[in-house]
């Protein structure tokens, strides 16, 4: 598995010719330069399939939301996942996602060690499925830090295309965030798309009624 650090503004040069990439791309947007270092050369140790970490600095505070969509329009990959600076990796985490994603599902949560397969806080995806849903973006793109992975997994379980592997491990290593608060906007947003059933798409009741 490869690794690449850049800056926002790099990302650029991709617009026209995208980055290629064999397997599965995974972009970390970072502010914290040595704590995305530390990931995302264990996330390179352990993968066990071929793909790249594109380690993105948030430089300009665009925001992981934006950063992701970008990375997104501007690269070429069968899978595209998403992943935060404060992820430790698992053995094999990315060899047991693709296995998990097997032939029909879309959508893989890893085990961030919170929610259980219940929320890709940190995801991999089938491409083709991913560019259908927001018109190229991969996250709905009016958010700016929350709730884009929540709409995302929702999506993915209302067509049934939904995985989880407890053994594909990415855990989120953050001491404070039980004590942090959600972006309040995003929160709204959410809450909003949730009453029109994500643009109709989300109309299973216990789906809906899955996150607040």
């Amino acid at each position: 598995m490869l690794l690449e650090y850049i800056s926002a503004k790099d990302l650029v040069q991709y617009y026209e010719r995208p980055l290629e990439v064999e397997g599965a791309l995974m972009v970390m947007p970072f502010t914290q330069t040595a704590q995305a270092q530390q990931a995302a050369q264990l996330m390179v140790k352990r993968a066990g399939a071929p793909g790249m970490v594109l380690a993105i600095h948030d430089s300009h505070g665009d925001g992981f939301t934006a950063l992701v969509n970008s990375a997104f329009k501007a690269s070429k990959s069968a899978f595209f996942g998403y992943v935060a600076q404060d992820a430790f990796a698992g053995r094999r985490w990315l060899a047991l996602a693709i296995e998990a994603l097997g032939e029909k599902k879309a959508l893989l949560g890893f085990n961030d060690g919170k929610w259980a397969g219940g929320l890709a806080g940190f995801g991999l995806a089938r491409r083709s499925w991913a560019q259908a849903n927001y018109g190229g973006d991969f996250f709905f793109p009016k958010y700016q830090r929350h709730y884009a992975d929540a709409e995302l997994t929702l999506l993915a379980m209302q067509a049934g295309v939904y995985a989880y592997d407890a053994n594909s491990v990415l855990v989120e290593i953050d001491w404070e965030k039980d004590q942090a608060s959600v972006d309040l906007a995003d929160r709204a947003l959410f809450a909003q798309r949730k009453l029109g059933q994500f643009d109709g798409r989300v109309t299973t009741q216990v789906l809906l009624d899955l996150m607040a």
